[in-house]
This record gives C-alpha cells, structure tokens and sequence, in this order.
C-alpha cells in the first residue's frame, strides 16, 4: 500500500503526519462512530479521521501546546460546521480509561495511538528533544516533573548507564554515563549541545550515519516521559475500551516501541507462547477463545515515496487489531426439557 505523502488541507507546512493513508485504510472510520487519537500531537490524524466520516473523535494529549493546538482545530472546526465534533482532554494516553470514564465516553469503535515524540516537539528548541540546534536539556512532553538534565545531573552512574543502555539501547552506555558523570562534576550539564559534545566525545561515529548522540538522547527522553510505561498502560486499556468491530491501529517508530505492540496484539489475538503445563492459569488464558483479530500478521511500513518525502517516516511501523463481536451466549445454553 502507498503511504499519502501530502497533508490534509489546511494543515501545517513542515507537519505530516506518518502512514496517514494506511492508518485511516486500518482504522475504516465511518459516520456516527466516535473514535479516540490517543496522541494528538500536530492534529493530523485527528483532522483526516473527522474530514473520512461524520463521527466524533476524543483526542488526548499531555503536551500542553498540542491541547492549544487541539482548540484552535475545534474553533476551525466550529467555524465551518457550526459544531465541534473533536473534544480534547489533556492527560496521558496511559490513563485514557480514566480520562474518558470521567467524560462519561461510551465504547468506541477505534482507537489510533502516534508513540513517540512528535514533530512538533522536536522542532521546538526550547524543549530540548533535539540537538540538531542548541537549547535547554529539558526533553519534558509536558511541564511536570524532572527534566532531562535534572537526570544527567542528579543520577547515579550505574543508573544513568541502565537508562541508556536499556532504553537507549546504546552497548556504550557504561562509558557514556561515566563521561557524563566527569564532566558534571566541572559544571552543570543545562543544554542539548553540552549533552551531545560530551556523547560525542566516548561514542565513535559509525558507518550508519546516524548521530553518535541519538540512541543516548532517546534512552534519556524516554526515562523522563516514562514512555514504555505509558504504552503498556495504553495498549490494554485501548483494547478494553472497544466495542465490538472496534479498531486498535498503533504507530511506532523504534523496536523498543514496536515490541511491546506486537506483544500486547498478539495476547490479545490468543498468540500467545505455550504456557507451562504446572501453571492453571496461563491454561485456562490458553484455552480461552481470543477476543481480538490481528488485522497486520506483520508490521506495515511506509512507502519509498513516503520516506523520500519525509525522512522521519522512515522507521515507522505500523500495526493494528479489531476486536471480534461477543459469543452468543445462548448458542452454548442446554437444551431444556419440558
């Protein structure tokens, strides 16, 4: 399938949002079904699942300037339509049940969930996600908790190097955090650039081209925002909040990411490893009928006109799941006698 390389009307130069075709191809929206962008980011999901049908979208985001960005669609939307059929809530997608139980949200029909850091925040300097310009070593998705160089400077070695190595998946996070250390110990380490130098210095270049600094800053990033936390959190309470014929479609752009999709799909379509004959419990999920159908047996990826027109498509994957209808209970009902 051929990616859209082109964005909706309307939308931001510069912005666009990844495997837009293939996601909405997954997802099927149609009218009067309500659906949930898990990650709003720069809108662009959003804009294209409510311009495909006449539906309602829940959009969640913990970026307070994608929720700005979120009331300037719902005002444009208002504009055109004389209602806003897109309602935003600020909030982590890792807590999309209780976000949207307290809004009195009924089942829905799909969900599409972005991972990762966005367009937006990567190219915002200020918010210290890329050391491509210098800015604060911040790295926060939204304006609570420690920052990226609260991390660098406060943590202990050995922690700093599980981080990076685990997260960042970086085989020399040991003397990477060991230089971070030393050169804390100068001066504080407050930007992107000191970071980055400072990686540069222990991590030799490779025949990748890719930046010695990158899988150090993503290891990081991804500590501060949690975010393997929030994805675990997300994909099984995305898959319980469905209804019936109800679409789960994730987008994720590094193996760390995509590992933890394919295992919470596949658990959830009963392709699960052989459980141990001595654990009753693990049977009994065994042998219980799955509840969801893979609708990906692998991930999609994106298209060469599509990675050539936008680079940061280049290693997303995508995959999705639906949810099957419920069993007719009174199809397994004995027959009674009269």
């Amino acid at each position: 399938m051929n990616a859209m390389t082109t964005p909706p009307a309307g939308h931001r130069p510069g912005h666009v949002p990844v495997m837009l075709a293939e996601v909405l191809a997954m997802l099927q929206p149609r009218d009067g079904a309500a659906y949930l962008d898990g990650t709003f980011g720069g809108g662009g999901y959003a804009r294209a699942i409510l311009s495909a049908a006449r539906c309602t979208l829940w959009a969640i985001d913990r970026d307070p300037a994608a929720i700005r960005r979120g009331h300037a669609l719902q005002s444009e939307l208002r504009a055109q339509e004389g209602e806003t059929r897109l309602h935003m809530i600020h909030g982590g997608f890792g807590d999309m049940q209780a976000l949207l139980q307290a809004r009195h949200v009924p089942a829905l029909d799909g969900v599409v969930l972005d991972l990762g850091v966005s367009s937006f925040q990567l190219d915002e300097v200020e918010r210290g996600f890329s050391f491509r310009t210098d800015g604060p070593l911040d790295m926060r998705m939204d304006d609570t908790g420690p920052t990226a160089a609260d991390i660098v400077n406060t943590m202990a070695e050995s922690d700093l190097a599980d981080v990076i190595y685990e997260y960042g998946e970086e085989r020399l996070s040991r003397r990477v955090a060991r230089a971070i250390v030393a050169a804390r110990a100068q001066a504080p380490i407050l930007t992107t650039f000191q970071l980055a130098d400072i990686i540069r210095s222990v991590v030799p270049a490779d025949r990748s081209g890719i930046d010695p600094a990158t899988r150090s800053f993503q290891g990081i990033r991804i500590h501060v925002n949690d975010e393997l936390g929030q994805i675990a959190a997300g994909l099984d309470q995305a898959l319980g909040l469905l209804a019936p014929g109800g679409r789960l479609v994730v987008v994720s752009f590094h193996s760390l990411e995509d590992r933890l999709v394919k295992q919470a799909l596949n658990r959830a379509a009963g392709r699960l490893p052989a459980p141990s004959r001595h654990d009753p419990r693990a049977m009994q999920a065994r042998a219980a009928a799955p509840s969801y159908r893979l609708l990906t047996t692998r991930a999609l990826r994106p298209g060469a006109a599509e990675c050539h027109a936008n680079p940061r498509a280049r290693s997303a994957r995508l995959r999705a799941a639906e949810r099957l209808p419920l069993p007719d209970i009174t199809d397994n009902q004995p027959e009674r006698r009269p």
